[in-house]
């Protein structure tokens, strides 16, 4: 059955490599490419401030789902000695070309390969990355340790997975299950049949919890992040939508701050200056708007 999914999975997105929907342009053009990236961070602007592509220069950093290619291109433009591997031979294409168009240096290795079964040496890089794809293998967990074991030991993971409890799976309950006489479904039932590919999951709060500490990792947080999905859901039936922006506002939005990662100056006890090591009072932290899409996952390799 994995397997069979596996195929079904890769065969979805060989057609179409993920946000090349909304070129227009001629396939591989610069204008094509133009269009992609300007969709990307547009459409979800917190993906800079997440990755932080920047900060890696020099360091060895391996993406896992290359997608279109356009955050990998942002850690070449950074100086990052950077590696990737998807699933599709289209979204290497769609890579190669990217990388001839702007003229960028060569990455160190990209392939084809298994977000399950990682073709890197344990301990081999600074950085994993992946964002918004592991929840379409069939395996995430599996996934998650390959990840885990090819990043060295102090190095960091950030992964972008869905969120069960958002806004936009409740709305995909709403219109496949309940509009279908069907409310017993579940919203993981729903998601896997309906959400881009078939065997798409995704993840509440708690099952982080429980998933992400065993694989080995520490100071960890979790930002999850509200989408166009979440905000423009059921747009064609307004009282719905307005609904759903309503809960979203009424959800807020939740800041990671917490007093033990703070301490007093000793001659100004109304001043307070950040810790050492901020994290190490909390297992997991989260922050951000818990109705949200995204579930934007910082930690470190222990």
């Amino acid at each position: 059955m994995s397997k069979e999914l596996k195929d079904q999975v890769r065969e979805f997105w060989n057609v179409q490599s993920c946000d090349t929907q909304v070129a227009r342009s001629t396939k591989f053009s610069r204008e094509y490419f133009e269009e992609i990236e300007s969709f990307r961070y547009f459409d979800q602007p917190f993906i800079h401030s997440f990755a932080q592509f920047t900060r890696y220069r020099g360091k060895k950093v391996l993406e896992v789902g290359l997608g279109a290619g356009t955050d990998f291109v942002q850690w070449l433009r950074a100086g990052a000695v950077a590696s990737g591997v998807d699933l599709t031979p289209e979204a290497l294409d769609n890579l190669r070309h990217r990388i001839q168009v702007y003229q960028l240096p060569a990455p160190e290795k990209i392939a084809v390969a298994d977000a399950e079964n990682l073709p890197f040496d344990s301990n081999s890089f600074d950085l994993g990355y992946s964002f918004g794809v592991l929840h379409h293998t069939p395996d995430t967990l599996c996934a998650l340790r390959e990840m885990v074991r090819v990043v060295r030991p102090g190095g960091e993971i950030k992964v972008m997975l869905y969120n069960r409890h958002s806004v936009w799976a409740f709305n995909q309950w709403f219109k496949h299950a309940l509009l279908k006489g069907r409310p017993w479904k579940s919203f993981g039932w729903v998601l896997w049949h309906f959400m881009e590919s078939i065997g798409t999951k995704a993840y509440t709060r708690a099952e982080l919890a429980r998933m992400l500490p065993p694989l080995g990792l520490r100071r960890i947080h979790v930002q999850t992040e509200i989408t166009s999905a979440d905000h423009l859901g059921s747009s064609s039936f307004p009282p719905l939508n307005w609904l759903y922006r309503l809960a979203i506002l009424l959800a807020a939005e939740r800041h990671p701050w917490h007093p033990g990662q703070y301490t007093q100056r000793a001659n100004d006890p109304d001043q307070w200056v950040r810790r050492v090591t901020p994290m190490s009072v909390r297992p997991i932290i989260y922050s951000g708007n818990p109705l949200g899409l995204f579930h934007c996952i910082t930690a470190e390799k222990s």
